[in-house]
């Protein structure tokens, strides 16, 4: 049987932990090429000599994707290496600590506005020309059921979850008539590093041990509990797959049922 992304290009940012990394694995596993980004030099180059190591074709360079000139040095490395771009992952994103917007700084906002949301925006504004130039292509931007919905004590990381989710909606109506198609997933909780940094955050703020922490984030989720990563990364091999063409513009939220009440 072929594998879904035999010799597809995929590109992945945040891809040394969380989903990203779990993503990297299982792209791989189904024969894509891959161009990896993180902000941790250290771990994405460890992550990517374990992939090389098993078979697959890695480039991997480390930066902030809110920074404009490494992300497109990154992209154009892409293009001379591969040729091509099929599927880019804007994944990378950053929290955090829970508080009452009131109790939030500017510098909290405007450093996640720049990695979620700025960060989506550089990616795609790159993305786009190399995938337009062949033809096709498939973006998914990660943003968050708490791109959805009011989240509160995460207002911060809101207001750019939502932010992505606009530029998702816009860039496929921009792109659609190109063979591009541009979707969003919204997870909720899932353990990755993110959401146990925001668990022991909320252990140290309310003297919860971490699995009583981790039960009261969960509490509004009607499934009662956390994502695998494996559950997202397998919805993202699906969004992206050539055997999903109709899909553009989508939202898609693997949330535990926390957005339908």
């Amino acid at each position: 049987m072929d594998k879904r992304y035999k010799d597809q290009v995929v590109m992945i940012t945040g891809a040394a932990s969380g989903f990203g990394k779990r993503a990297a694995e299982m792209f791989a596993a189904e024969g894509a090429r891959l161009a990896l980004s993180d902000i941790s030099a250290e771990a994405l180059e460890a992550h990517a000599e374990t992939l090389r190591a098993k078979g697959a074709e890695v480039i991997a360079d480390a930066f902030d994707v809110s920074e404009e000139a490494p992300l497109k040095a990154h992209i154009a490395r892409i293009s001379e290496t591969y040729g091509r771009l099929d599927v880019a992952i804007n994944n990378a994103g950053m929290g955090h600590e829970p508080a009452p917007l009131h109790m939030l700084t500017a510098e909290d906002f405007d450093r996640n506005t720049a990695v979620n949301a700025r960060g989506v925006f550089l990616g795609m504004k790159y993305q786009i020309p190399l995938m337009r130039a062949a033809g096709q292509g498939a973006i998914l931007n990660v943003a968050s059921a708490a791109g959805l919905v009011g989240s509160g004590n995460l207002s911060a990381y809101s207001a750019a979850k939502h932010a992505v989710v606009g530029l998702t909606r816009a860039a496929a109506d921009e792109n659609a008539r190109k063979n591009i198609r541009v979707n969003a997933l919204c997870p909720s909780f899932a353990s990755t590093p993110l959401v146990d940094d925001m668990t022991n955050m909320v252990s140290a703020r309310t003297g919860l041990d971490t699995e009583g922490a981790a039960r009261q984030i969960t509490a509004r989720i009607p499934m009662g509990r956390m994502a695998s990563t494996d559950e997202i990364v397998q919805a993202m091999l699906w969004i992206c797959s050539p055997e999903n063409t109709f899909m553009t513009g989508q939202a898609v939220a693997l949330d535990g049922g926390l957005t339908a009440v």
